[in-house]
C-alpha cells in the first residue's frame, strides 16, 4: 500500500516538477529550489510529507522514497542526500549534506553547509560581499540529532548529538556529544 501511495505522489507531483524543469533553464537552481521545496513545506501531515519526498526524489541528489520529511522542513541546496529510514523532524533547515540510513534528527534541527559558509576576514567590506565556502556535511547511519541542535561538521554513524548541542567540529563513530561548542560525553551503550 505504501509503494502505492509513493507513486501516486509521484504522479501528483509531476506537473509541478514540469513548471520546476521549464524555470530551471533560466533561474538559478538552488534558488529555484528552496522556492518549491519551501511552498511544498507549508503541506501538514503525512501527505505533505509524501509530497515532499515526491518532489525531493525527482530533484535532490539523492532522496529514497522511505523517509520522512516533516512539516516546515527548509532546504537550501538540492545537492542534498537522504537514505533510507530517515526521519527529519518538524521545523527543521537542512543545508548542503548527506544524511545516512536510519537516521533520526528531532524538530527545528539545523544542518549547516560546514562553519564557512561566511567570511569576514576583511572589516571594510561587509560580510554579505565577502563570500564563503559551501561544505557538504555527513550524518552517519543510524545518528539521532536531538531538537536545536546544530550542526556545522560531520556526525560519524552509530552517535547522538544531545538537543541544543552546537557541532563545530568533526563528531566520531559511536559517541554522545553535547553543549556548545559540543564535546564528547561518553560512549554510546556505556
Amino acid at each position: 500500500m505504501k509503494r502505492y501511495v509513493q507513486s501516486m505522489m509521484l504522479i501528483i507531483v509531476l506537473p509541478l516538477y514540469a513548471v520546476y524543469w521549464l524555470l530551471a533553464k533560466c533561474c538559478e537552481q538552488d534558488s529555484l529550489w528552496q522556492t518549491f521545496m519551501q511552498f511544498l513545506s507549508l503541506l501538514p501531515g503525512k501527505v505533505g510529507s509524501y509530497l515532499r519526498v515526491a518532489f525531493a526524489r525527482l530533484t535532490m541528489n539523492y532522496c529514497d522514497p522511505d523517509v520522512f520529511l516533516g512539516f516546515g522542513v527548509v532546504f537550501s541546496h538540492c545537492d542534498t542526500d537522504i537514505n533510507c529510514g530517515t526521519y527529519i523532524g518538524p521545523q527543521c533547515n537542512i543545508g548542503k549534506c548527506s544524511i545516512g540510513r536510519n537516521t533520526l534528527l528531532g524538530s527545528g534541527v539545523h544542518v549547516l553547509s560546514g562553519k564557512r559558509q561566511h567570511d569576514f576576514s576583511d572589516p571594510t567590506i561587509p560580510i554579505k560581499d565577502q563570500g564563503g565556502v559551501f561544505e557538504k556535511i555527513v550524518i552517519g547511519n543510524n545518528c539521532w540529532v536531538g531538537n536545536h541542535a546544530v550542526i556545522m561538521a560531520s556526525v560519524g554513524d552509530n552517535s547522538i548529538v544531545a538537543a541544543g548541542a552546537v557541532v563545530t567540529d568533526t563528531v566520531p563513530e559511536g559517541v554522545i556529544v553535547g553543549g556548545n561548542p559540543a564535546k564528547m560525553l561518553k560512549k554510546v551503550g556505556e
